[in-house]
């Protein structure tokens, strides 16, 4: 069984990005989207004006935060032989109900990838718009698109996100 990280949030959380579960390069090094050939930290990084991958992990976490953004997962742990979400078996939903009701100012979740949209919806249940909500194109390095058209899609979170001076 596969576990996934606890979620980074607080209470200025205003964006949560929600993979699938973390990839065996991710949980050999203990971090979100560890793997050097994903984009995620390029992406968000884009989006907030940061250097995100020139950082170290614990600065990435704290320049996210800063900007408004949490992370975490749809699934809490599963069975899984590799990384790939499609060899993902008998998963443990996280609780997304639980943690969006500690969010006071979400405004809006981001789903990395399909099966975490997928996955996610059927946790949450109906799209009520409240918290808005995202479909976005998966950042791992198995998504064979180039970078620069996951970047076009991935700015539809900058709405979202904190301004460097902290407000919207």
């Amino acid at each position: 069984m596969k576990r996934g990280f606890a979620p980074v949030v607080d209470a200025g959380t205003r964006l949560l990005i929600l993979g699938s579960l973390p990839g065996d390069a991710s949980l050999n090094v203990g971090q979100y989207y560890g793997h050097p050939r994903n984009a995620f930290w390029r992406l968000v990084g884009d989006v907030i004006g940061r250097d995100l991958p020139a950082l170290p992990y614990e600065d990435r976490l704290t320049a996210l935060k800063g900007a408004g953004i949490g992370l975490w997962d749809v699934i809490a742990g599963a069975e899984r032989k590799g990384s790939l979400d499609t060899a993902i078996r008998n998963a443990e939903a996280a609780d997304l109900p639980g943690l969006i009701d500690r969010l006071p100012n979400l405004k809006a979740i981001a789903f990395n990838g399909a099966t975490a949209a997928k996955r996610g919806a059927r946790v949450l249940g109906p799209d009520t718009g409240a918290p808005v909500r995202l479909n976005l194109p998966s950042s791992s390095p198995a998504l064979a698109k180039p970078l620069a058209w996951k970047a076009e899609h991935w700015a539809r979170i900058a709405p979202y996100v904190a301004s460097p001076t902290g407000r919207p």
